[in-house]
């Protein structure tokens, strides 16, 4: 069947070429299954990435695409690939707790939109990764694979750290604010946040229908963008979706940029925030770019873009946890219950003036990418902090979030304890498809200068 021995070398294999190896009967997808659950079985006691695993409906998968594949039918492009899902996506054969004792044992009667598209793609779907509570700050059992002493970030943070123990080779999360992007870059993967809008929330927890999107973790950009290419399907059930042509990420991603990118790296006003490790990496790594890489400062209003993220989350999240606090305050978070009481004292007209900021911002942004290919910018303020009590600080996504621009984290940096620390690319509103094709250009460009 295959020359790769099972275990480490099957777990450690990337979603696009394992894809390729099923679809040419060079694997079998019970032989990557039963790989992934053997790592699993080896890392899970210290990460502690899961909060639903069932190793016997993930191999009935398994052995069910193999047949599909032996069947002749056509295959999916995730045909037989192991796929972990954060646990706010509701799944018919696993419970989907959302990381709170308030919804113990809660078992959804359909699966989410995405789900639902994995499965149609042919992947396996292994299980449900951690949530932080309601997928805001409170932590989950994770820890980061790196160092346990550390946090592996949050809020998507089984998914990040299942990818990064090589448990799965794909994964997916939500933003809100730093939900993908952080954990991704605490657990050195890739994570790709897409234009807000391009991915279904129907079935997931509702937090903020202006601030949440759907994102993914993978190995590669190669990765992302197939799973992405999946998943960008057109769902009317989602009030913030519009018909739109085929996304043809993973085409776009593997091709040669016409032109070498030009990237403008902006510091945001959280750079005060960022440790010191991590601002000499990122002026070493703009330095080495060279003029492909200009620093731009961000027009002054651009420094409240934080206090306007934080205003209309917390404003979002009274409304939409209202009957989780109502029910249940005593059995919620100190900082969960703070930012409900946040919102629900915030006047309208602030709200309203928050909101009308994020236009404000994306008119800016459209200015400076008429000269840039992708901003640069950290993906946090440095390496996973120590402690698990937190889950790190979001400040360089919040902005970004708040704008709805595609964005992606690449493990390119490692700081002073020895922990990655990933490097963000922004891109226009809509052009995902070339943000992934300077994230792979990008990729190339810093292995050529080492």
């Amino acid at each position: 069947m295959n020359d790769m021995s099972l275990g480490e070398n099957l777990a450690d294999l990337g979603a696009a070429d394992a894809a390729r190896m099923i679809a040419a009967g060079d694997l079998s997808s019970v032989d990557l299954v039963t790989a992934c659950l053997e790592r699993i079985r080896e890392r899970e006691p210290a990460v502690q990435a899961w909060a639903h695993l069932d190793p016997e409906h993930a191999m009935e998968q398994a052995r069910q695409r193999d047949m599909e594949r032996a069947s002749g039918r056509p295959l999916g492009p995730l045909h037989g690939v192991p796929v972990g899902i954060k646990d706010i996506f509701d799944t018919i054969a696993w419970p989907t707790e959302n990381g709170t004792v308030l919804d113990a044992g809660r078992r959804p009667t359909q699966d989410a939109a995405a789900v639902q598209l994995l499965r149609y793609a042919g992947a396996v779907i292994m299980g449900k990764t951690v949530s932080t509570e309601l997928a805001v700050y409170g932590p989950g059992k994770t820890r980061n694979p790196h160092n346990p002493d550390h946090t592996p970030g949050g809020s998507s943070s089984g998914s990040a750290a299942a990818v990064a123990a090589g448990m799965v080779p794909l994964a997916v999360g939500s933003q809100t604010n730093g939900s993908v992007i952080r954990p991704a870059s605490y657990c050195g993967v890739y994570g790709f946040k897409p234009t807000f809008g391009r991915i279904s929330r129907t079935g997931a927890l509702f937090l903020s229908r202006f601030l949440d999107h759907v994102g993914v973790f993978s190995r590669s950009v190669e990765d992302a963008a197939l799973i992405g290419d999946a998943l960008m399907a057109y769902d009317p059930q989602d009030p913030d979706m519009t018909p739109q042509g085929r996304a043809g990420l993973a085409e776009v991603a593997a091709s040669t940029p016409p032109l070498e990118p030009n990237l403008f790296f902006v510091k945001t006003a959280a750079w005060d925030l960022a440790d010191d490790d991590c601002k000499e990496a990122f002026a070493e790594l703009a330095e080495a770019l060279g003029d492909v890489c200009q620093e731009q400062t961000l027009p002054g209003p651009f420094d409240d873009a934080v206090k306007v993220q934080n205003m209309v989350m917390n404003v979002d999240l009274a409304g939409s946890l209202a009957r989780y606090y109502e029910g249940g305050a005593d059995r919620l978070s100190d900082v969960l219950k703070g930012m409900i009481e946040d919102g629900q004292k915030t006047r309208a007209v602030d709200y309203m003036g928050a909101r009308a900021w994020q236009k404000i911002y994306n008119d800016s942004l459209n200015e400076m990418f008429e000269e840039c290919d992708a901003i640069l910018t950290p993906a946090t303020t440095g390496e996973a902090p120590e402690g698990l009590d937190a889950t790190g600080n979001p400040a360089f996504c919040s902005l970004w979030s708040l704008c709805g621009v595609p964005a992606i984290t690449l493990p390119l940096l490692v700081g002073a304890k020895g922990l990655p620390i990933g490097v963000q690319l922004i891109g226009p509103k809509g052009d995902d498809a070339r943000l992934l094709r300077t994230a792979r250009w990008l990729i190339d460009k810093v292995a050529a200068l080492a």
